[in-house]
């Protein structure tokens, strides 16, 4: 899938008019089954089903359903399984570009990944209580990149005790072995299927405590696809399984050099110090010296995050790349304005480029996580930072930096948010109320 480009200089599209609010149109059912019968092919193939715990709770009632995010076939199955009960999904904003009109008719809510949002929560109201429409989100808000659940946001269980209305969870299984972000969209043949669950009905939200329910939550948004991918032993035998594995495993775990590790085929070879691991058909790692570090890639993933998370503490983490930039100010297309640098530091992300014209900061708790991606729309790996106005889309020039990238983000968050805590002192926290 492409998105439409636009070359603009970065005062023209500073000066362009932004997009009205609309609020959420009733899901078009026309739309809807020409999804559902678009997505029979890829569904077939994959020989997906499902399974259902509970749904009697759920009735004809509107409800929240929060699916982990895995690859796109995520939509059609959620079409698949809840079709021609409406959805209106809640969608990254680029995904509005070049077809702003389409997406509204179709019951798409835009959000920008990781920004604040005051006006979501009325959107997802309006839909739930004026339209008559299920609410769609992925609380991840983006994919998996190694397998495992990405973090949600803190304090979720506030959402649906705001919304009080039934919570269904949808959890995937092969969606990701099939489709992972980080092998150049190259499908494998594995088997799909969903478990879809009445989590909480309304009363069971009004009886629990916000941290019960984000418990509940991080339970069901625990998994591991390439554990799930051995245990059940689902064989991807095509010689591209490997493609783009430097994405994620970036860090020689040999002799730690970053941005070195070449996947290819079905190896993924260290180019510093020569190591080379296959990637086995059931998803192990296989040093060819027989002298194995991690087999498991979430275990490998982990390592590195160890090593950001040290790096993040003694403040000796630092990115600092040359970027294509990318804006997104309206729905009419991504504007590229030229190049820039971006730097990411324990301070935070600062983009400066266009000739001086352009110097943004964002703050190291403006979220939990960076919006991140491979092979945005075909463009290239890209991290995105901004804010409500404007969004700026960065390509970067050093190789096999997102990852990395967003696991820093995190962890500068957790960081600061560890830092604010320290800081409090008994009479700073709020009085506990009658």
């Amino acid at each position: 899938m492409k998105i439409k480009t636009k070359r603009l200089s970065y005062a023209e599209v500073m000066a362009l008019p932004r997009p009205a609010h609309r609020k959420p149109m009733h899901p078009s059912l026309l739309l809807a089954s020409l999804v559902r019968l678009l997505s029979i092919p890829e569904l077939m193939q994959t020989k997906f089903h499902y399974t259902e715990e509970r749904m009697d709770a759920v009735g004809k009632s509107p409800c929240l359903i929060l699916m982990n995010h895995s690859s796109f076939i995520d939509l059609k199955i959620a079409f698949r399984i809840f079709y021609p009960r409406p959805l209106s999904i809640i969608c990254t904003s680029d995904g509005f570009v070049g077809k702003p009109n389409l997406m509204h008719f179709l019951g798409c809510i835009p959000t920008q990944k990781f920004v604040t949002d005051i006006s979501l929560l009325k959107d997802m109201r309006h839909a739930l209580f004026c339209r008559k429409s299920n609410i769609l989100l992925f609380p991840e808000a983006s994919y998996s990149f190694n397998g495992c659940a990405t973090p949600l946001p803190q304090k979720f269980g506030l959402l649906l005790k705001q919304l009080k209305v039934p919570v269904v969870t949808i959890r995937t299984e092969g969606a990701f072995s099939h489709d992972p972000l980080y092998n150049n969209l190259q499908k494998r043949k594995v088997p799909v299927s969903a478990h879809v669950r009445c989590l909480l009905t309304p009363e069971e939200i009004a009886e629990r405590s916000v941290d019960e329910l984000d418990a509940m939550l991080k339970e069901v948004f625990t998994f591991d696809h390439f554990a799930w991918q051995r245990e059940k032993g689902i064989e991807i035998n095509e010689k591209f399984r490997a493609d783009g594995l430097n994405r994620i495993l970036y860090q020689c775990a040999s002799c730690g050099t970053e941005g070195e590790m070449e996947g290819s085929g079905i190896h993924l070879t260290c180019r510093h110090c020569g190591k080379t691991h296959e990637l086995t058909p059931l998803g192990q790692l296989k040093a060819e010296d027989g002298e194995e570090t991690f087999t498991h890639i979430p275990d490998w993933y982990a390592w590195q995050r160890e090593q950001i998370a040290a790096a993040v503490a003694e403040d000796s983490y630092a990115l600092d790349t040359e970027v294509e930039i990318g804006m997104m100010v309206n729905y009419r297309a991504i504007y590229m304005v030229g190049e820039g640098r971006l730097i990411h530091n324990r301070e935070g992300f600062t983009l400066t480029g266009c000739d001086g014209q352009l110097e943004y900061h964002h703050a190291p708790l403006a979220a939990h996580s960076v919006y991140s991606d491979y092979f945005w729309y075909e463009l290239g790996d890209v991290i995105c930072i901004g804010n409500k106005d404007c969004l700026y889309y960065c390509f970067p020039k050093q190789k096999d930096v997102v990852a990395r990238t967003r696991i820093a983000a995190e962890e500068i968050y957790a960081h600061h948010r560890a830092k604010h805590r320290r800081k409090k002192t008994p009479a700073e926290e709020p009085a506990p109320t009658a």
